[in-house]
């Protein structure tokens, strides 16, 4: 298929970049029914093979120069995304499409912070967005077992909370207006069906909640009933009132109370991690020139005939032994004029204080020094750390969740086996102890306690690596693993899906499906605000503006997808916020309406509500 086949296309979108997010990207655009068309100079080959199956045309040239984007079809496309792995050819290719283009919407993935608020400019209309800063926050919150999750919709502030069912009724009853994102269904569900048969056989027509295949139930009806053990997701303002709080809320409030005593057994572990790193010969010099000292003070004491007469205090016989040992007298006490046996012990205390405290001013040196290259070296026992989170992989994204999870208040030890990795000065400067070591030898993650650990987040940029990081604290926690969140970054979203049910890892994140919805909703007009996890399913959170042509005109709630949920509305003209909707409301051209659920069910209302302009516009595969 030669290059100028798109060039007269038209309403398709060029994605430049195939590895990472830009396979998922590409994905996202085919279930939404755009033709899309990718431009990558060194494909993989595995990936290519992806795009065919999809029927997604591929340029295998680059995309810095003007023929290829031509080639593309740049004069008729709807939009530009750059994803591509270098970050210096993201800029030459942006840089470039504007030049060409100067009205075309151009999305772009920069991992550079300050390239990227430069850039932003640039691609306007458009936006500019960092994988790492949209993945990251799905990470914090399992590591850290959020309940609670805050965001502003125009001006307002909402939450997402995750609630445990306490007692059996339907969502109405015991949430009220709270609009229901999910239900995950406890595993003692069963036992609370067959103990009341005839409620359990109450299901309303008004539930149009959906089952992913007899599990989570997405976007159900508020009369969809729920049973105690049951995990909820609801999404309200943040000021509402939830009756009666579920288990996450009171193991929440456990967590504050015993923050203290976590921060005191924090400062013994601290003081017993220095304990460990005393040797055996410092503190046989410390206990015999404590002994010296002792014996000194008490011999002073008794035998010394002070040039006045009387006798010395205890305290200026301790006086008298200390500046004796440490060499510094004599200019107020002295040996002068005292007895024979007296002055004899005196040259000895002095030969033997001298020599104990030269001796355990040198070994104090050592331990200083050695203290300072295990630091640097990043080997550094954390033995006084406990309830902290195990964070392996320190790029771009697992500084970013470093920094959240930091925000939360909870100690972080980083895990990182590249010395040269670009974020470690960033990292200690922020006290954080990083150990540069293998995190897949069980050595390693006993160095950094694993058995006290809170949560372990794996989060290299190697997939297999994590997997293989995965098992091997699977293995070490033993029993602890049912309680202690273990975090997989795995890029590829269908390998993610595989490893939760093949190897029963319950928190096993998607960076790239986490954030293929910006740049696709990005690129199709609508305005991703979050993303987030439920169980082990993504959703987005958008704001969708009703075109005044457009599909969704005069539709109602209830004749939207089952699995999508309309948390509020702006009216056009009228400002505010309108919530909780009805099943009978309805859209109306310029309404801003702001929709949560699977990020293809959001795709599909956007595809319903824009018709796109004449033109060419071959389906996907032609």
């Amino acid at each position: 298929m030669t290059g100028m086949a798109y060039g007269d296309w038209s309403g398709h979108v060029i994605v430049c970049g195939l590895h990472g997010v830009g396979l998922r990207t590409v994905e996202q655009f085919v279930v939404a029914e755009i033709p899309v068309v990718v431009v990558d100079d060194e494909p993989d080959r595995g990936l290519v093979r992806q795009l065919d199956g999809w029927g997604v045309p591929l340029l295998e040239a680059s995309a810095r120069q003007p023929e290829t984007l031509h080639a593309a079809g740049l004069a008729g496309a709807r939009a530009l995304v750059c994803v591509e792995e270098d970050d210096v050819h993201t800029l030459e290719t942006t840089l470039l499409a504007r030049r060409l283009r100067t009205d075309l919407p151009i999305v772009v993935q920069l991992s550079n912070p300050a390239v990227g608020r430069a850039l932003a400019g640039v691609a306007v209309p458009g936006r500019v967005l960092d994988t790492a800063v949209l993945a990251a926050p799905s990470v914090v919150e399992a590591c850290v077992r959020a309940d609670r999750h805050e965001f502003s919709l125009a001006g307002e502030q909402f939450a997402l909370r995750h609630l445990t069912v306490t007692e059996s009724g339907t969502l109405r009853e015991l949430y009220g207006d709270l609009a229901p994102i999910a239900v995950v269904p406890g595993a003692d569900q069963a036992q609370w069906v067959d103990l009341d048969p005839d409620e359990a056989a109450i299901e309303p027509d008004t539930d149009t909640g959906q089952a992913d295949g007899g599990g989570m139930v997405v976007c159900p009806g508020r009369d969809h009933r729920v049973w105690p053990g049951d995990r909820v997701s609801l999404i309200g303002p943040a000021d509402a009132s939830v009756p009666p709080p579920g288990r996450s809320t009171r193991e929440r409030t456990d967590r504050a109370r015993v923050g203290l005593r976590n921060r005191l057994r924090a400062a013994r572990g601290a003081l017993a991690n220095l304990v460990s790193e005393v040797d055996k010969p410092f503190r046989w010099t410390l206990a015999a020139m404590l002994i010296t000292g002792l014996v000194s003070t008490v011999v002073i004491w008794i035998g010394y005939q002070p040039p006045r007469g009387g006798r010395l205090s205890l305290l200026d016989a301790a006086y008298f032994t200390v500046v004796t040992d440490a060499t510094v007298g004599y200019g107020d006490f002295h040996f002068s004029g005292q007895a024979v046996w007296l002055l004899v012990f005196g040259i000895g205390d002095i030969i033997v204080g001298a020599t104990l405290a030269a001796a355990l001013l040198a070994q104090i040196t050592n331990l200083l020094v050695n203290r300072r290259l295990a630091q640097a070296l990043g080997r550094q026992r954390v033995t006084g750390m406990s309830d902290h989170v195990i964070l392996v992989g320190l790029g771009s994204v697992g500084m970013q969740v470093l920094l959240g999870i930091e925000a939360h208040g909870m100690d972080v030890v980083v895990v990182e086996r590249n010395e040269n990795s670009r974020y470690l000065a960033q990292a200690r400067a922020l006290g954080v102890p990083v150990v540069i070591a293998d995190a897949s030898l069980s050595a390693t993650l006993e160095l950094v306690n694993l058995d006290r650990a809170a949560a372990v987040a794996v989060i290299t940029s190697s997939d297999l690596t994590n997997i293989e990081i995965g098992l091997t604290v699977r293995e070490q926690l033993g029993l602890r693993w049912y309680e202690v969140p273990v975090v997989l970054r795995v890029l590829d979203r269908p390998l993610a899906v595989t490893v939760e049910h093949s190897f029963l890892f319950r928190h096993v994140r998607s960076t790239a499906a986490l954030a293929a919805p910006w740049f696709v909703g990005a690129a199709l007009g609508l305005d991703v605000l979050d993303t987030f996890y439920v169980d082990d399913q993504p959703f987005l959170l958008g704001r969708l503006t009703v075109a005044a042509d457009g599909g969704l005109v005069g539709r109602a709630m209830q004749d939207l997808s089952a699995r999508i949920r309309v948390v509020a509305l702006s009216r056009a003209g009228l400002g505010g916020l309108e919530h909780p909707l009805r099943r009978g409301t309805r859209l109306g051209p310029g309404d801003e309406a702001y929709l949560v659920g699977p990020y293809e069910e959001l795709l599909r209302v956007l595809r319903e509500d824009q018709r796109l302009s004449a033109g060419t516009q071959p389906p996907v595969g032609s």
